[in-house]
């Protein structure tokens, strides 16, 4: 029974999946056998024990801190950033180009609108303009008929 619920629970029946720690349990389900552990190294053997977080930035990325207001001049910019940092800049960045992006939305729809209404005033509709277009196009046509009648006749 305690397989079955363990199989079974909730979080996998809606698709979720759960991080199990090794020590705890594993999906080996009723396998006996302990799990290797990796012995490490000392910290003098492999070089230092230690990395700083983060990553160079970029040209790009040095100008997205500062379109974010987290850095005043490209001086200013350390020379490793956290990586959270790089992402924060981003996504503030990309909320702000949403916005403009928006903002010309929502001009370019007011533009047409005062556009449309001028074009209404001056009676110039899509209607009118398609029917000036297929007569012309009738026209044309007819005179090509009278050109290839005069052919044939000569």
């Amino acid at each position: 029974m305690n397989l079955v619920r363990s199989r079974l629970s909730i979080g996998n029946i809606f698709g979720q999946r759960y991080r199990h720690v090794a020590e705890t349990w594993s999906h080996r389900g009723m396998c006996n056998k302990p799990q290797e552990v990796k012995a490490e190294s000392p910290a003098g053997a492999t070089g230092a024990s230690f990395k700083i977080p983060g990553a160079r930035p970029s040209k790009m990325d040095k100008k997205i801190l500062i379109w974010s207001g987290r850095f005043k001049t490209p001086d200013q910019i350390p020379q490793f950033v956290s990586v959270e940092m790089l992402d924060a800049a981003k996504n503030k960045v990309r909320v702000k180009a949403c916005y403009v992006m928006m903002a010309f939305t929502v001009g370019a729809c007011l533009v047409m609108v005062i556009l449309g209404k001028r074009a209404a005033g001056r009676n110039e509709t899509l209607t009118a303009l398609n029917m000036e277009k297929k007569a012309k196009w009738r026209q044309e046509l007819q005179e090509a008929k009278a050109a290839a009648l005069s052919e044939k006749a000569q």
